[in-house]
C-alpha cells in the first residue's frame, strides 16, 4: 500500500493535535483539581467543610452521589477517574491516586474508607469497592493490577493489597528495571481479612473467608475458609450450622 509524504505528514499533524488537546484538557482539570482540594480540603466540619466538599466537588469528579461524607484532609489525584456512591464516608489522611491512562476507582455506596488509607492505581487499572465495606486505618490498596472487593466486607487496619509483583531473575540488572507481572486480586463478598495481613498478586480469597491478623496470602483460598499464617492456610471451613446461624441473626 502506497501512502504519499503528504498524507503521513498530515496524519503526523492531527496525532500531535489530538495529543496537544489531551494533554491541554489533563492540565486544566489537574488545575480545577488542584484549586478545589486546596480551597476545600482542609475546611473543617465546623466550618461546613463536607457539605462544601459534596457540592463542589461535583465540577471534578466522575461521579460524586448524595450523601457522601468527606472529612478535611484528604487528597484526590485524578479525580476524573474516581466515582464515589451514596453514603461513602471518607476519613481524614485518606489519599486516592486514580492518575495515569485507562485507570478507574468506584467506591460503591455505603463504602468506609478509615484514617490513612492509601489507593493507588498507576496505569490500566481498575479499583473497585463493594458496598458497605469497611477499610480500616493505614490499609493500602496498591496497583498497578486490577482489584476487586466485594459487598460487606471487612477489611482491618494495616492491610495490605498489592496487586503487582516485580520480576527479578536477572542478577546483572537492578529489579527497577526488570518490569512486573499483573494478575490482579479479587476478594469477594463478605470476607473479614485481619489486622496487618498482606494479600498478592494472583489471589482470589473466596467468599465469606477469614483470614487470621499478620497473615500473608500468595494462593487462593476457598470459600467460607478459614486461613492464617505465613504463607496462608486453611486450618478451617465455617461449618453449615454456623452459616445458618449467621444468616438467621443478620434477618432478625
Amino acid at each position: 500500500m502506497h501512502i504519499d509524504n503528504k498524507t503521513i505528514h498530515e496524519l503526523d499533524q492531527e496525532y500531535g493535535e489530538k495529543t496537544m488537546n489531551q494533554n491541554s484538557l489533563s492540565k486544566v482539570q489537574r488545575l480545577k483539581e488542584v484549586l478545589l482540594t486546596n480551597l476545600l480540603g482542609e475546611l473543617p466540619t465546623i466550618a461546613f467543610g463536607p457539605s462544601l466538599r459534596k457540592l463542589l466537588y461535583r465540577f471534578i469528579f466522575t461521579k460524586i452521589d448524595n450523601s457522601v461524607y468527606i472529612q478535611n484532609g484528604v487528597e484526590f489525584i485524578g479525580s476524573n477517574q474516581i466515582e464515589i456512591g451514596s453514603d461513602v464516608h471518607i476519613f481524614k489522611g485518606v489519599r486516592i491516586d486514580a492518575k495515569g491512562e485507562n485507570n478507574r476507582v468506584t467506591l460503591e455506596k455505603g463504602v468506609a474508607l478509615e484514617k490513612d488509607v492509601t489507593i493507588g492505581a498507576l496505569d490500566n487499572t481498575c479499583v473497585q469497592i463493594g458496598e458497605g465495606t469497611f477499610i480500616g486505618p493505614g490499609a493500602c490498596i496498591a496497583g498497578p493490577g486490577d482489584i476487586t472487593i466485594g459487598k460487606r466486607c471487612l477489611i482491618a487496619a494495616h492491610t495490605g493489597i498489592f496487586s503487582n509483583n516485580h520480576n527479578f531473575a536477572d542478577p546483572t540488572k537492578y529489579i527497577v528495571d526488570q518490569g512486573i507481572t499483573r494478575q490482579g486480586i479479587v476478594i469477594e463478598d463478605d470476607c473479614w481479612i485481619g489486622h496487618n495481613v498482606t494479600i498478592l498478586d494472583g489471589v482470589t480469597i473466596g467468599e465469606g473467608s477469614v483470614i487470621g491478623a499478620g497473615a500473608v496470602v500468595s494462593k487462593d483460598i476457598p470459600p467460607y475458609s478459614i486461613a492464617v499464617g505465613v504463607p496462608a492456610k486453611v486450618i478451617k471451613k465455617r461449618d453449615a450450622k454456623e452459616l445458618v446461624f449467621n444468616y438467621q441473626s443478620s434477618n432478625e
